[in-house]
């Protein structure tokens, strides 16, 4: 993989470190997040080749994203990184590192660590008010679907948007493991303490998945900021066929 380190037009990283994600997983993640719009001038020469056919929409978020992990690599002594997309449109980390990328509607989060120390992540944010109910059938299973209908509108509207994202982000932490495709029907989410702003979160599979025979279970924690919803999964001890 190149450190090609020359941009289009030298400009200044906007993303910023961003503690609050890095609770998310623990000491040992780096995390920086960014906020508006980022142009594609920001992308490294091999980044900007990833997107090169795309409309500018999807250049700017990719770029979001690009930014927020090279900003977070360099937590970790790693300047000028170039990460490219692999075949399977996974974000090709450095050697030893293991990361996650999540952006949506204004807002863009990275968070990387050391492989040594972390075996993945998954990062996932939504905006709760998007997480409609017309989505709550695809989405959910339908225990879930009980469960929120047990809920205030409110409240089933933040749960709705922490299984969504959830979902995703223990998607993003088993798949770069296994090369397993998972449905969203696959897994359950639980959560005791919905009424807080940041707490914790199991995955309960709904049938035999390829991480729970390899690994040991992954942690989940949340945290509701801003009208958006943040997820984090990671497995931090190396299985035993590793």
């Amino acid at each position: 993989m190149s450190t090609d380190t020359a941009t289009p037009i030298m400009l200044p990283n906007p993303a910023r470190h961003a503690p609050a994600l890095a609770r998310l997983f623990g000491p040992e993640v780096a995390a920086s997040e960014l906020r508006g719009v980022c142009e594609p001038q920001l992308l490294l020469r091999e980044e900007l080749r990833c997107v090169s056919r795309a409309r500018l929409p999807r250049r700017q978020e990719f770029a979001a994203g690009r930014v927020c992990a090279r900003h977070a690599m360099a937590q970790l002594g790693i300047m000028g990184y170039a990460l490219g997309m692999a075949a399977d449109r996974q974000p090709e980390w450095p050697p030893g590192l293991v990361g996650s990328i999540t952006h949506t509607q204004g807002y863009c989060g990275a968070v990387v660590a050391e492989r040594r120390r972390m075996r993945s992540v998954g990062l996932d944010a939504e905006v709760v008010a998007d997480v409609t109910p017309n989505l709550w059938p695809r989405i959910c299973a339908p225990s879930e679907r009980a469960w929120l209908g047990t809920l205030p509108a409110g409240s089933a509207q933040r749960a709705a948007a922490l299984i969504f994202a959830a979902k995703e982000a223990y998607y993003k932490c088993q798949f770069p493991l296994t090369g397993e495709a998972l449905g969203f029907l696959d897994v359950t989410v639980r959560c005791d303490d919905l009424a807080a702003d940041h707490g914790q979160f199991s995955m309960l599979p709904q049938r035999a998945i390829e991480l729970d025979r390899r690994y040991p279970p992954p942690s989940g924690r949340f945290r509701f900021h801003e009208g958006y919803v943040c997820a984090g999964v990671a497995v931090r001890d190396v299985g035993p066929d590793q």
